[in-house]
This record gives structure tokens, sequence and C-alpha cells, in this order.
């Protein structure tokens, strides 16, 4: 191989593996005061899961509740994409988000359910439709391991940082 195909080779395949280590990866966490609420609202969910299983769904699903308010809605899936709760779009509860993914290509459940695994809890973001409007937004979500009447999961929270 002559050295002007391999320098094009090697960018190439430097052009490949910085496409897809961007789809995975994050930017820096936010540290402002919504975050660290969004924080302690997935920790104190989890705990909730934790004890009571399935259980605390219920309580997640009130609108107008600490759970549940505004933008904010906590959502529960299994580790294979399986989305167990949410009630902002209760249409997906039942269906696999394995593989969806954002309007910058993103796998964003896949890369939620890889933070949870690996790391036990952290952020994600990413842009999302949010409810009520027809153009995506920027979202920053909290999620965390958990286990759901002994299954593993995670559950999670976001904000729109726009």
């Amino acid at each position: 191989m002559n050295g002007k195909a391999l320098f094009t080779n090697i960018l190439l395949l430097g052009g490949l593996f910085c496409s897809a280590s961007s789809a995975f990866s994050q930017s820096s966490p936010p540290t402002s005061e919504v975050a660290k609420q969004t924080e302690a609202l997935v920790d104190k969910a989890a705990a909730l899961i934790d004890s009571k299983g399935q259980e605390a769904f219920s309580a997640f699903r009130v609108k107008g509740s600490e759970w549940f308010h505004g933008d904010t809605y906590l959502f529960v899936y299994d580790l294979k994409a399986n989305v167990l709760l949410n009630p902002a779009f209760p249409a997906r509860e039942g269906t696999n988000v394995s593989g969806q993914k954002d309007t910058n290509g993103k796998l964003l459940h896949d890369v939620m359910i890889q933070t949870a695994e690996t790391k036990g809890s952290g952020w994600v973001d990413y842009m999302f439709l949010r409810p009520g409007q027809t153009e995506p937004s920027h979202k920053w979500t909290y999620v965390k391991a958990v286990k759901i009447n002994g299954t593993p999961g995670l559950v999670g929270s976001g904000f729109y940082s726009e």
C-alpha cells in the first residue's frame, strides 16, 4: 500500500472512530440547582422502587405530585429497554425503545442503560420532544440503576436546558 492510500485509510478509520464514539459520548454533567433537584428526585424514587418494587409506580403516575408535575416526570425501564413506566408518554409503556435515536443520531435509551449498568448512575444528554411541542429540545437526564421486584432496571428523570 502506498503512503497516500495508507494516509487516506487512517483518516477514514479515525473519522469512523470519532463518529461511533460521539454517539455514546456525554457532555459535562450539569451542576445547576435544577440538576441537583433532579438527582435528589431520582435517588428518592430509586429508594422507593428498591423497597416497594412496582407498587411504587402508582405514586409516580399522580399528576401534580412531587414525581410528576410540569415537565418533571419519572420513567422506568428494564435493562432490555422495555418501558415499564412513563406517565408523560403512557402509550410507550409496554414498548421496547432499544435502538431509538435522537435527531443527532444518539442511541439515547441504549446510552441510559449503559450508564446505569456500568456506572450505577449518571447523566445523559440528548435531543428530545418536550410534551406539547413539535421540535426536539436539548435535554439532560439523570438515570440510576434499581432492582424492580428483583429485576435489574433503571429509573430516570430529566430537564430541558432550553
